[in-house]
């Protein structure tokens, strides 16, 4: 009987021995981080999706954070690896990219085309999805129902809305409180256009920048993440993010604020059309000129389409064989085809003799 503990153990020693291996396999499979109570996600690294984590850190460090509002997923992959923060899908499309004079037009359904083609492209930037004119403003509701079509159908990590008036930082309460992150705006807010008389600054006189900073206040106590400034005085922009706890993210508030932010085709300087010039703010730095590239290769493309000489033979890759060629001049004849096959046969011999040494 001395035996049996021996056994006992042996046999304890092997079921902890195998636990642990299958534990071990299990963690080898698993995309559980660990030291975790349930299956979320991993943890961030510098080639991962932007989190509010990461944009409270960099803003508790002093360090500067960027946001390029884009439309679609060539814009989407260029934002992403450019490494910036924050990707908009702006309503401004309304105007940059559906040719409106305001961004009043552009629809639900138009933003999250919008959305989801950036989120294919932008894998690492935080992305923040417009809340368009009209879906938010008659209640709580129809703000929050709005907010969730945009992440669960957008594929956004946040939203913006513009937060002018009171029911509009009820809607920014109503959204956070049902889970989602919500940027706020205020200053110029191009919503509120009919009622602000136009594209006009804000905060230059002593009422209308207190109400800037007081917007800016209120919308950081219904939990809002983030505050953009759009076209105020530089002053008035560093009073706000003084009194504020969250980032401010300029557009033409001047360099006082916690971040910038600039549309695409603005910094790029694709605003080459009078319309597009009209839509051009006059606060925008043009980093680029592919407005002009574009153009210029645009006429040579005609250029060259119209004298013959594109496409060459370079540009013509796809070849039949001599057998084969036979056989299908043979075929167009007894089809009754003869012009195309004498049109076949001249395009091969101008072929050879455009690739045969001079």
């Amino acid at each position: 009987m001395v035996f049996f503990p021996s056994i006992s153990r042996t046999i304890s020693s092997s079921v902890r021995k195998n636990v642990q291996t299958h534990y071990r396999k299990l963690r080898y499979m698993s995309n559980v981080p660990e030291n975790t109570v349930y299956g979320g996600p991993k943890p961030q690294n510098p080639n991962q999706r932007v989190t509010l984590t990461n944009l409270r850190q960099k803003h508790k460090k002093g360090e500067p954070i960027t946001m390029v509002t884009g439309y679609d997923y060539p814009s989407g992959v260029h934002i992403d690896m450019a490494g910036i923060d924050i990707c908009l899908v702006g309503d401004s499309a309304s105007m940059v990219v559906h040719g409106h004079d305001t961004t009043l037009p552009i629809t639900l359904d138009e933003m999250l085309v919008h959305c989801r083609a950036v989120a294919r492209g932008a894998k690492r930037p935080l992305l923040v999805g417009d809340l368009p004119f009209g879906t938010y403003e008659s209640s709580t509701k129809q703000a929050v129902d709005t907010a969730v079509r945009v992440l669960k159908e957008g594929g956004m990590d946040a939203i913006k809305l513009e937060g002018g008036a009171p029911s509009r930082i009820t809607a920014a309460k109503a959204i956070v409180e049902a889970g989602i992150a919500v940027i706020g705006h205020v200053g110029l807010t191009p919503q509120a256009i009919s009622v602000l008389g136009g594209f006009r600054p804000q905060g230059r006189n002593v009422d209308s920048a207190v109400k800037v900073v007081e917007t800016a206040m209120a919308l950081q106590e219904v939990g809002c993440f983030s505050v953009v400034l759009e076209c105020v005085p530089a002053p008035v922009a560093a009073a706000a993010t003084s009194a504020l706890q969250i980032p401010t993210i300029g557009i033409g508030a001047g360099p006082f604020c916690s971040g910038q932010v600039l549309v695409y085709h603005d910094l790029l300087g694709m605003m080459q059309h009078p319309h597009h010039a009209k839509v051009t703010p006059k606060f925008c730095k043009q980093f680029g000129q592919v407005g002009d590239v574009i153009n210029k290769a645009l006429l040579q493309y005609k250029e060259e389409v119209t004298n013959g000489s594109f496409p060459s033979s370079a540009h013509s890759p796809y070849k039949i064989g001599a057998a084969d060629m036979d056989g299908f001049f043979s075929e167009l004849q007894k089809l009754g085809f003869s012009d195309a096959a004498s049109a076949a046969a001249a395009a091969t011999e101008k072929i050879q003799t455009a690739n045969s040494p001079a």
